[in-house]
């Protein structure tokens, strides 16, 4: 019987991990499947498959290197599908004097085994999970005394800290931001590459799923899921992202297009958040490869990609960090309306979200700028309460979890926060949407119109949205030529009543 236990969560499948240097017979690491994660939001079908296949992969390979492994899956008799539960009945089984675990990276499972490890009488260990560049509470200490965490002084200290894209402590170039070279719509569709194929059968699983009463949402078209569920697996994905994808990535990943759910963007969320890969071995990889194909491969694809993961990854956890528990029921706006019920199915008239939510249902996955400014710039518009958002985003996105998901959904696309993360709320009419895509020309509604037959609903919720809230945005130095357009506009009121008319029919746009 193992003396020691070591607890592994589902995203925390990191195999350089100190813990697994070498093997040792007191020690036992423990994996489980529970309802108890199953069921705290409904999840993509996708997501829950691809963690367990995941979770189950490595535990095999720690086995394959001689570490004892104890694997509870969701179907085990002993499994009570709750965490605390679980613990207790492994640490008595195996007589166990000593107790470790990765610090999670959700506030809900580190609060349950914090309050776990107080009423045991045993010896405890929480251990880092070795992934992340920053610690938790390295942005809190950044930012101290800030009402407003900018990003980019945050991003522009992890550059200088990690070397990368530096020159003698200075960017590359001189520049540190190549933001603005990356807003550019995709018309040449040619340049378009299918994802790697690294499909598997998953129909026994799927069905095994469904038996034990799992409750889920969304499809595995054809039963096959792509998503790269070992470290091998997640290698080769960011090496077709350098080979193939690399060259076009910044210039058009706010980009969309309806003949393409994934364009140029890498895949890697989900490995990353499982920690199959790290990020600073994913950005040196991205600024190697870089470095040797530069007439291939300009600064500003390699810049855009690397502020993503180095910077925007990091930011989010540590706002995260810094502001929970509170910044779950932060709602600035006092948003209260009901999801649409289309968001479940993407049965709308309105050509970009059902693009996007078909897109979320059949894939798990869109990328950043259909999640902020199609589903989020619509939600925030409606003035759908926060708390309805943020469960549909953590649950119908392969690579969501909280740490990521609540920051950016309530933080950037929802401005519930009131600006901690963003300096303005993140929305549009439908001509961003139009400047950004094809989505407009095919759509039931005219994307030119305000109000009338068939005008886009983007159009007239867009100033009703800035005229309700104008006690609280019209000082904002970011929003005030959008408050002296609206003064100048003749149909206000008109232009209101087509707001308040689609508001009230929401469910049938």
């Amino acid at each position: 019987m193992a003396k020691h236990l070591k607890l592994i969560l589902g995203d925390q499948l990191n195999s350089k991990h100190s813990w697994f240097k070498e093997s040792d017979p007191d020690v036992c690491f423990v994996l489980m499947e529970m309802r108890q994660e199953t069921d705290y939001v409904v999840h993509h079908i996708q997501k829950v498959l691809s963690i367990f296949i995941a979770m189950r992969a490595f535990a095999s390979q720690l086995e394959e290197k001689g570490h004892q492994v104890q694997y509870l899956r969701l179907d085990d008799p002993k499994n009570t599908q709750s965490l605390s539960d679980n613990l207790d009945m492994l640490i008595a089984e195996h007589k166990a004097s000593h107790f470790s675990y990765l610090l999670p990276d959700e506030y809900r499972l580190d609060t349950q085994l914090k309050e776990f490890c107080a009423e045991r009488d045993l010896k405890m260990e929480a251990v880092d999970t070795e992934h992340f560049l920053s610690e938790r509470e390295h942005l809190g200490r950044f930012f101290k005394g800030k009402k407003t965490y900018l990003m980019e002084s945050f991003y522009r200290d992890m550059r200088k800290k990690y070397d990368i894209l530096m020159e003698d402590g200075e960017p590359l170039t001189g520049k540190w931001n190549y933001d603005q070279q990356n807003r550019n719509k995709l018309k040449d569709t040619s340049l378009l590459l299918p994802p790697l194929d690294q499909s598997r059968d998953v129909a026994e699983m799927r069905q095994w799923l469904e038996e034990q009463g799992v409750k889920t949402i969304g499809t595995v078209p054809n039963d096959r899921l792509n998503w790269p569920c070992t470290r091998k697996e997640a290698i080769e994905v960011l090496r077709y992202f350098c080979e193939k994808l690399f060259a076009h990535f910044g210039t058009y990943q706010d980009a969309m297009h309806s003949e393409d759910r994934f364009l140029f963007h890498s895949r890697l969320s989900f490995a990353l958040n499982v920690k199959l890969i790290s990020p600073l071995e994913v950005v040196r990889q991205v600024e190697k490869y870089w470095m040797g194909h530069q007439e291939q491969v300009d600064i500003a694809q390699a810049e855009g990609f690397i502020r993503q993961i180095l910077g925007w990854r990091e930011y989010m956890r540590g706002v995260y960090w810094a502001k929970m528990p509170d910044y779950e029921q932060l709602n600035y706006f006092g948003h209260e309306r009901a999801l649409p019920k289309w968001f479940w199915t993407g049965d709308t008239k309105m050509h970009c979200l059902r693009h996007a939510i078909t897109q979320s249902l059949e894939e798990a996955y869109a990328h950043h700028i259909q999640r902020l400014m199609v589903t989020g710039n619509f939600l925030l518009l409606a003035g759908v309460a926060p708390e309805e958002v943020d469960r549909w985003y953590l649950g119908i996105y392969v690579d969501a979890f909280q740490w990521v998901e609540l920051t950016n959904t309530r933080g950037m696309s929802q401005f519930a926060d009131g600006g901690i993360v963003g300096t303005k709320p993140y929305v549009s009419s439908a001509n961003y949407i139009d400047k950004m895509s094809n989505y407009c020309g095919s759509c039931h509604y005219v994307k030119s119109k305000k109000t009338g037959d068939k005008a886009c609903p983007f159009n007239s919720l867009y100033w009703d949205f800035y005229a309700r809230n104008e006690d609280k945005l019209a000082k904002n130095p970011r929003i005030g030529m959008a408050y002296r357009t609206w003064e100048k506009m003749k149909d206000k009121k008109e232009i209101r009543e087509q707001a308040a008319f689609y508001l009230k029919h929401l469910d049938e746009l």
